[in-house]
């Protein structure tokens, strides 16, 4: 079976939970055969797991070395802050993570400026994510953050609740800021072909149970908090999930499957902007794009107070100094003018 591409791929964080999952879900869904394995605590492990695994076509690096992991790399997949532990919210990690962020976009800028995608997942995404694609040089549609958990988080709630398959499920998406002040909407979905509006209004049943609106609500918040019931129950964060959605993000950037779930973009438009945030996206070899968010009245406000949340960390970033003033990002990065 050939590869995707001879593309190098650098899987940052490569020594940690995330990155060794994504080194090996890369190769077993043969992206590339040139794969980089970065992290400022050694990967040499994990890249030595991937040998004994018996990937023999493939060239596995591992190195400490910023310019050697970068350079000649036209995919970036970062994972490389600090995780999140339990009773910690997303943005508990924004100060050091934004710092992790900057320096992620300095090595793309310095060593890698023609780099082709980068995906960023590491807490909390929307805002590192911006501080990277600031940085980095990088056009809008070639930078995206790993929003589309939260979206699998609510088939995964909707698919339990009914006792249906997930693929049954079709367009529950969550759009806004990747954490608690997600919008988790209801007007796209269908379960086994049924509105979900119409289950909450009680105008139809699947596999003979409703969804109240009570109910509904509370898996709302349930899905808003599902990182932390991760942590709740396996004592560590999310590992397995992540990993896989954001090789799959990747895959779709190197020309493989489109990736439909949301994922974090760059917002242009103008009701929402100069923010990373979770919107109707399509992910192929041409990069992200981002398509028009349609929802009820109630969905619309839910999403602009989570706009208004990620507007509050951006301002608090440009504080902290790690990203200028929306009016100087154009001097950093002139894609953004």
């Amino acid at each position: 079976m050939e590869f995707l591409t001879n593309d190098k791929l650098v899987i940052v964080g490569a020594a940690g939970m995330i990155g060794s999952n994504m080194v090996q879900t890369a190769l077993m869904l043969r992206l590339t055969p040139n794969i980089c394995l970065y992290d400022v605590f050694s990967a040499e492990g994990v890249a030595e797991e991937m040998r004994q695994c018996g990937f023999d076509d493939a060239n596995i690096v591992s190195t400490t070395d910023p310019k050697e992991a970068f350079t000649g790399a036209k995919y970036i997949i970062s994972s490389g802050g600090a995780p999140r532990k339990e009773g910690m919210t997303r943005e508990d990690l924004l100060v050091g993570n934004s710092k992790a962020a900057e320096e992620l976009g300095q090595n793309i800028k310095n060593y890698c400026p023609d780099a082709k995608f980068c995906v960023v997942i590491f807490n909390p995404a929307d805002i590192t994510g911006l501080v990277t694609l600031v940085h980095s040089g990088l056009k809008p549609n070639q930078v995206a953050t790993l929003a589309a958990l939260d979206s699998t988080r609510l088939k995964g709630a909707l698919a339990k609740h009914f006792g249906v398959s997930q693929a049954v499920i079709e367009n529950a998406y969550t759009y806004g800021g990747h954490g608690e002040k997600m919008a988790v909407f209801a007007s796209p979905t269908t379960v086994d072909g049924v509105k979900l509006l119409d289950i909450i209004a009680g105008k139809a049943t699947v596999n003979g149970k409703g969804l109240t609106a009570d109910e509904w609500a509370a898996m709302q918040t349930a899905v808003t908090q599902g990182g932390a019931k991760i942590i709740e129950l396996r004592r560590r964060s999310s590992f397995q999930s992540p990993s896989y959605l954001a090789v799959k993000m990747i895959e779709a950037a190197m020309g493989g499957e489109e990736f439909y779930y949301p994922a974090g973009a760059y917002a242009d438009t103008a009701r929402y902007s100069h923010v990373m945030m979770a919107m109707p996206t399509r992910i192929t070899s041409d990069g992200v794009y981002t398509k028009p968010v349609m929802g009820t009245e109630d969905e619309i406000a839910n999403l602009d107070a989570s706009y208004k949340h990620l507007e509050g960390m951006r301002d608090q970033v440009i504080a902290l100094g790690a990203l200028p003033p929306v009016e100087q990002w154009g001097e950093i990065n002139p894609n953004l003018k």
